[in-house]
């Protein structure tokens, strides 16, 4: 029986894709990229109103297939299964799949979604049997890797944080750190069948270890002492935690096998808006850190995240952000509207019309392009290795990264996929680069 997945959202939801595939396969089902497959997995995202508008949308032109759909809109929300009665549902609790699908398969309905938050469980539900969840560790299970080069390792589930835009808590619960021997033992396996990138992922890394007594530096220092030719990228990680560890986390990052490359979220840069969305740190403690990476780590890439148009920011408050965007200058942006999402703290506040959000997004926007093209014209003519990570389709045909993670577009009539090369830039955009190989 030939098994579809379809992921939506992060690296976390990516991993937990992979793991279900894995874990199917093992079980004897095929994994099909085949529109038509016997069964289709709908991995949801619950980050985004209109990712989610269009999960919905997707999941109603679905009605007569055979279809389990897991993920963050699940888990958030246990009720939702009531709005498709005729499909599976499980939430983030991936070790379930395999049952999942041979009940949707015999023309049963599937539904176990574990609610994790607080360490207790949902009550049946009203259609279909609600059976208990329980949280599992997604380290050293099967796999099957969407980039064979690429290995996406879960180093924890859940967060410390309690914003008040934010669903994912809702979805993955309170902190728990997986094990670092357990992380290490995985790395070493996945290394040892091929992969040369290896991502740290978690709702927040520099949340990592908090339970257990351990910490991100340390895991990064145990991660790296691991031998084999192999770079890694470290995920999000909130300016509160880095705040308690800058002098370890720096040394960390000097280590030759770290992509440099700093994922620092900081949403606002007006203090008034960080405190109403329950974030732990200011505006100026962003921009100590990015000028303390900037000094010690050269070429460093700093990526960060903006939310435009949160309830109660005033002018004022948008234009602070403008300004720290100006003054950091960083790399990579990822610039969202603010959407209410149901259950939040900032639902229940007074709205912007949506014309505001709209007009400070696409400002940030315009602003961001500036600054980044302008970051990346100083790197044409650099001139060094770079792993060969992406198979594209059009002309330029690969994607390779440098030390920094630079995305670099490559021509090449040769296969250069999984390799390590010589490139040199030859011009940018605000987003990319485009090089050649020396």
């Amino acid at each position: 029986m030939n098994v579809r997945i379809e992921t939506y959202g992060c690296a976390v939801n990516q991993s937990d894709s992979e793991i279900m595939a894995g874990l199917l396969s093992q079980a004897g089902f095929s994994i099909s990229t085949d529109a038509d497959a016997d069964i289709l997995i709908i991995n949801t995202c619950t980050v985004k109103t209109p990712t989610e508008n269009k999960i919905i949308k997707l999941l109603k032109g679905l009605t007569g297939k055979k279809v389990i759909v897991t993920g963050c809109m699940p888990a958030a929300n246990p009720s939702f299964s009531d709005d498709f009665p005729e499909f599976s549902f499980i939430g983030t609790n991936v070790q379930d799949i395999v049952a999942a699908v041979e009940c949707t398969a015999s023309g049963g309905r599937f539904v176990k979604i574990s609610k994790i938050a607080k360490r207790f469980w949902y009550p049946e539900i009203a259609r279909g049997n609600f059976m208990i969840g329980a949280p599992s560790e997604k380290v050293c299970t099967a796999k099957i890797r969407k980039n064979p080069v690429v290995e996406i390792v879960q180093i924890s589930e859940g967060c410390l944080g309690g914003c008040a835009y934010c669903l994912t808590k809702s979805a993955r619960g309170d902190l728990i750190s997986y094990p670092l021997e357990k992380i290490v033992s995985d790395i070493k396996g996945a290394v040892s069948t091929g992969a040369k990138e290896i991502w740290l992922t978690s709702q927040d890394t520099g949340a990592y270890g908090k339970d257990i007594g351990g910490s991100l530096p340390h895991l990064i220092r145990a991660v790296c002492e691991i031998e084999g030719d192999f770079r890694v990228r470290v995920g999000m990680m909130n300016p509160n935690h880095v705040l308690g560890f800058p002098d370890d986390l720096i040394k960390a990052y000097k280590n030759e096998k770290l992509y440099k490359f700093l994922h620092l979220p900081v949403q606002s840069g007006d203090d008034g808006v960080l405190s109403a969305m329950g974030r732990k740190y200011k505006a100026e403690d962003f921009a100590r850190i990015v000028k303390r990476f900037r000094a010690e780590i050269s070429g460093v890439t700093i990526s960060t995240d903006v939310i435009c148009g949160l309830p109660g920011e005033d002018d004022k408050a948008f234009e602070n952000t403008l300004e720290l965007i100006r003054r950091t200058m960083p790399d990579v942006m990822n610039i969202s509207r603010f959407w209410p999402r149901a259950g939040t703290k900032a639902a229940g506040m007074k709205q912007h019309p949506g014309r505001v959000t709209k007009a400070r997004s696409r400002r940030m926007n315009e602003i961001f392009k500036e600054i980044a093209l302008e970051n990346n014209k100083k790197w044409i003519g650099w001139q060094g290795e770079a792993f060969v990570c992406e198979a594209n389709e059009g002309n330029y045909n690969f994607t390779a990264r440098n030390f920094a993670y630079k995305p670099i577009l490559l021509k090449s009539r040769d296969d250069l996929f999984g390799r390590r090369i010589n490139v040199r830039i030859k011009g940018a955009t605000f987003y990319d680069f485009r090089g050649a190989v020396v």
